[in-house]
């Protein structure tokens, strides 16, 4: 029942200024009585399992109960309970069942079993041994089996238990949150796993794909120049809900919304797992880096109707999940189920969860995967003012969180400049698919191009801002930057699904040999597009997302859905041999050129477009002129492969000019004037090697100047220039 350790009576250590928990001794398991001394009514708050002077209370919603079992193990792999504790009437408060039991402690295993009256369409899970959804830790993993957890038989020797934890408010005095301002904000999305499960990661024995191993990469991330991390699902999942053979790797399917995925841990030890995390935010904290959670919300892993049994089901499907009138589950998550979150108690649930690893864990900020549905009412109906978040913006608990969310779902719901928060920022999919269009060369490129370049005005409309679209190239679902320069098509046969998983629509090209090359030339081209593909994203206005490895041209070999690869396909890669370190330097230079001259790639507010608005200039605000290879003279036309435009302020003039040529020929660009001088200082046609990688700005006198095929230029004033010190 209670997990290794003897320590006696005392406090728990909180942060600076909270209050101290007083805890019960900690048991051996041999020291556990046989029964329960003494057991009271107990309260309906906090939820899930919390240390009280005399024990641990537990608290559950489940409004469709009729009884609630709580059952209490010895140990986590035990296949029967050494208690079973009956909930009474009194043992209510409205829809949350509680109980105060004496003389357990920090480490006590537990789960419950709940009756209820079933309905038409509905199936009897009184059997099925449930989690609690509020645990903050799980055992029992040596024994657990997902397909006893289908169906209606008892699967108690089988079953996941949670653990009863402390509830430690992270410590900010000592480790404050770095709130890096949006605009000067850089993400670099990342797998906590595959980061360093890599043997070449060169990580402490032991530490390879966990928490602490991350903390050994902290310099990698501070030398590139990003300033958050964002990292897939790191919520407790069930490896095992993949194919024959294979392993759920990316983690979006969650058992349970407060608990550390247990892979992620260094060592077996269950009540280790938070500290874990609350060492791997600290060291970041530490260093300026802030720690952004990609999280689950929108479905579970019980997927459909015929899934297991872990918990929610169990405690009242018809709450937790969308279903119709016959009571199918409603699915617009592509996963088998949806969660209902415009309900009170699944609100309460996941606030609960974002507070935990928020104030107790101290994340930064939070993802939300498909989060628009997590915007759909009764019947999925688009809501214009889900109560979700509406409860998240107003939580001052929440208030100084980054937030972020798809802003599609798989049934079609797509929100971006009407998306039903104004505090949640959105991954712009047409950012990341108009410049794929542009750079592999397709027809009616430019004129979308010319929005994402200058801050998505056309798409954001009214709430057009650098702050509100996070631009990407490339995420975890989809091609790496290597492999979108060549592949024309998804290689996922080690997904075993016979290549139909994966995204169709890739927008990738190969240059014309499908997959690797000894061809020089097309080596040199491949290297070029994506360079073209990292200037645009890092120089735009907006938040730039990088996707790990891009920076080092990491490859998939073509699979453009590594969710079930925990294999070298699916990590990072370390090493010189491996890496192409002369695109790892190219990265860190575009970053250090956004982050010197922030007022131009990194504004607060977007320039202005139009150069007879009078206001703008007598503000003295930056604005553009269009060019195409004519000053003043952009081509638009459908046929057109070409753009440029210069960045100006008056009384100075030009300060900065950039010309894109993703035409199959080079092309002469007309320039124009600038006050002082301009400097060439970034050419992406000119990166032979690592010693030659931006390592020299050259001053340009002339009136024009000459664009290599699938090329990019930047030119500052020379007063600009100076700043940037490679």
């Amino acid at each position: 029942m209670l997990a290794e350790s003897s320590d006696e009576i005392g406090t728990i250590g909180s942060t600076k200024g909270s209050k101290a928990l007083i805890w019960s001794k900690r048991l051996l398991p041999h020291q556990v009585k046989k029964t329960v001394s003494k057991v009271h009514r107990g309260k309906p708050w906090p939820l899930g399992s919390s240390i009280t002077t005399r024990g641990v209370n537990f608290c559950v919603a489940a409004p469709a109960a009729t009884h609630i079992e709580l059952l209490l193990f010895t140990n986590a792999s035990d296949p029967n309970p050494q208690e079973t504790i009956h909930f009474k009437d009194d043992n209510k408060s409205g829809d949350y069942w509680h109980i105060e039991v004496e003389g357990l402690g920090l480490g006590c295993f537990y789960c419950y079993r709940v009756s209820r009256n079933v309905e038409q369409g509905q199936t009897d899970f009184h059997n099925k041994i449930l989690l609690d959804p509020c645990a903050r830790a799980i055992a029992g993993w040596d024994i657990y089996r997902r397909d006893l957890a289908r169906g209606t038989s008892s699967n108690v020797g089988e079953c996941l238990k949670g653990v009863v934890c402390e509830r430690d408010e992270f410590d900010f005095f000592s480790h404050p949150r770095p709130k890096h301002p949006w605009n000067k904000s850089v993400i670099y999305e990342l797998h906590v796993g595959g980061f360093t499960n890599s043997p070449q990661s060169n990580v402490k024995s032991q530490s390879n794909g966990t928490f602490i191993g991350l903390i050994e990469k902290i310099p990698y991330l501070l030398d590139l120049g990003v300033t958050t991390i964002e990292v897939l699902p790191i919520f407790s999942f069930d490896q095992s809900d993949a194919p024959y053979g294979l392993e759920n790797y990316w983690g979006y399917s969650p058992l349970n919304w407060f608990t550390p995925h247990q892979q992620y841990i260094a060592g077996k030890d269950h009540l280790e797992a938070r500290n874990q995390v609350r060492k791997l935010v600290a060291a970041c904290h530490d260093n300026g880096l802030e720690v952004i959670i990609d999280v689950v919300y929108n479905h579970t892993s019980e997927g459909s109707k015929e899934g297991p049994t872990f918990s929610w089901r169990g405690l009242g499907e018809s709450t937790y999940y969308h279903q119709n009138q016959k009571g199918d589950y409603l699915d617009v998550s592509g996963c088998g189920n949806s969660i209902a979150a415009n309900r009170p108690l699944v609100r309460q649930l996941i606030l609960e969860s974002m507070r935990c690893w928020a104030n107790e864990l101290g994340v930064d900020g939070f993802r939300f995967d498909l989060g628009i549905a997590l915007s759909r009412g009764e019947n999925l109906s688009p809501l214009s003012n889900p109560p979700l978040f509406e409860d998240i913006e107003s939580d001052p608990a929440l208030s100084d969180l980054k937030l972020i969310s798809e802003p599609w779902d798989c049934g079609g719901l797509y929100k971006l400049a009407d998306f039903p928060s104004n505090k949640i920022k959105t991954w712009n999919g047409h950012f990341r698919d108009d410049l794929r269009k542009f750079w592999k060369g397709e027809k009616d490129s430019v004129w979308a191009l010319k929005d994402r370049l200058t801050g998505n005005r056309a798409l954001y409309k009214k709430k057009a801002s650098p702050t509100n679209s996070i631009n990407f190239i490339t995420a975890h679902d989809g091609f790496t930057l290597y492999d979108l320069v060549s592949f024309n098509f998804k290689h996922n046969l080690a997904n075993s699904e016979n290549n139909r998983d994966g995204e169709n629509h890739n927008i990738s090209c190969n240059n014309n040999i499908e997959g690797p090359t000894t061809d020089q030339n097309l080596i040199r081209l491949r290297e070029r597009q994506q360079r073209n593909l990292l200037a645009s994203l890092i120089l735009s206005p907006g938040i730039p997302m990088l996707l790990m490895g891009d920076e080092v041209g990491r490859s998939q070999g073509g699979n453009n859905n590594t969710w079930c690869q925990n294999n070298p396909l699916g990590w990072m890669i370390w090493g010189e041999d491996n890496c192409d370190l002369s695109l790892h330097q190219f990265v860190k230079n575009l970053l250090l050129i956004r982050r010197e001259i922030s007022e131009i790639f990194t504004p607060l507010k977007l320039p202005n477009d139009d150069t007879n608005d009078e206001y703008f200039q007598k503000q003295n605000n930056y604005w553009i002129e269009w060019h195409g290879i004519k000053l003043n003279n952009p081509d638009w036309g459908h046929w057109s492969h070409t753009i440029s435009y210069s960045i100006n302020k008056e009384p100075q003039g030009a300060l900065m000019w950039m010309g894109l040529n993703a035409y199959s020929k080079s092309m002469v660009f007309e320039l124009p004037k600038t006050v002082s001088s301009w400097e060439k200082i970034l050419d992406t046609s000119s990166c032979p090697s690592l010693d030659d990688v931006l390592p020299h700005k050259k001053r340009l006198g002339q009136e024009t100047i000459e664009l290599e095929s699938k090329s990019l230029v930047m030119l500052l004033a020379n007063e600009y220039a100076s700043r940037i010190n490679f």
